[in-house]
């Protein structure tokens, strides 16, 4: 039998049935330290297969509008190869204007060639990056696709929108997008309502929604390449996403960085949630919108 998404019924996982297409993208080619995202996205999958598929905030069970699993990105050869690769997966998914594209990495280097894609096909695209570091640098170990580099490109062509940042090279400053960075120091510091509507005021329009899982503190998501201390709690990041599916069009988004470790699967089934809420959010709605 064809492994699906979540363990769905096979009538909600084909490409003609599914509003959802989700592509994974097992690299780890350039990470520096904690190595194993290669295997998140498996990690992703087995942990989707063991949760409930219904949502009790939102009522609803996403998975019923379909989620079709398009298959691994495997390109290693190098990293440009890699980003070349999940650039073109992602140009041929988006010709089905029905449908969510979503990714799972794999490194965050995987969000480069998926951006530069969607950044073709939708105009005043917003990028909305949830992440510990500012991933800015032009190119870090002779590469431009290296993981440090993950939106310095999104960042010269689109508006790039960064939260709960708290790690950064003194040379990326100069490259920060001015009044659309929230540090994770000041988020903790100010009260939960006005953050999130500061974040709000900065996203707008067609919305492209990265997530690196060490954006959250490591006390609930510790199987990161990097975790930093200080990070994001649960509820006020789902309450700041729920609020950009109200406010604006999402028209792709991915999580990437979950690794391999002993203590992997909290981490994992952390992942497996906050993708089927992002889900529930989007159907909930973005839908109502349309």
């Amino acid at each position: 039998m064809k492994r699906t998404y979540a363990g769905i019924p096979e009538e909600n996982a084909t490409l003609e049935n599914s509003k959802v297409t989700l592509v994974t993208v097992p690299y780890d080619g350039t990470s520096t330290w904690g190595k194993g995202a290669d295997k998140g996205p498996e990690l992703f999958l087995d942990a989707s297969e063991n949760m409930e598929l219904y949502d009790i905030e939102t009522d609803t069970e996403p998975y019923l509008n379909g989620v079709y699993l398009a298959g691994e990105v495997t390109e290693n050869s190098s990293p440009e190869a890699m980003t070349e690769a999940v650039y073109q997966t992602t140009k041929e998914l988006l010709k089905h204007e029905d449908k969510l594209f979503t990714l799972f990495g794999g490194e965050h280097s995987v969000s480069i060639g998926s951006i530069r894609a969607v950044g073709e096909k939708y105009e005043k695209l917003t990028v909305l990056q949830l992440d510990a570091h500012t991933d800015l640098r032009p190119e870090f170990h002779g590469s431009t696709s290296n993981h440090a580099c993950a939106v310095f490109e999104a960042n010269q062509k689109h508006k790039l929108v960064q939260v709960g940042i708290r790690s950064m090279d003194a040379e990326e400053k100069q490259y920060l997008p001015k009044g659309r960075v929230f540090f994770a120091h000041e988020i903790a510091k100010a009260k939960e309502k006005k953050w999130i509507n500061d974040v709000l005021d900065k996203v707008s329009g067609n919305v492209y929604i990265t997530i690196d899982l060490d954006a959250f503190d490591p006390a609930i998501a510790p199987s990161t390449g990097t975790p930093e201390p200080g990070g994001l709690q649960w509820y006020p990041t789902l309450k700041l996403l729920r609020k950009v599916f109200k406010k604006c069009n999402v028209v792709a988004f991915d999580i990437v960085e979950l690794m391999d470790s002993p203590q992997a699967k909290p981490t994992a089934f952390l992942a497996a949630k906050l993708y089927y809420k992002m889900l529930a959010y989007y159907f909930k709605y973005q839908k109502k919108k349309a």
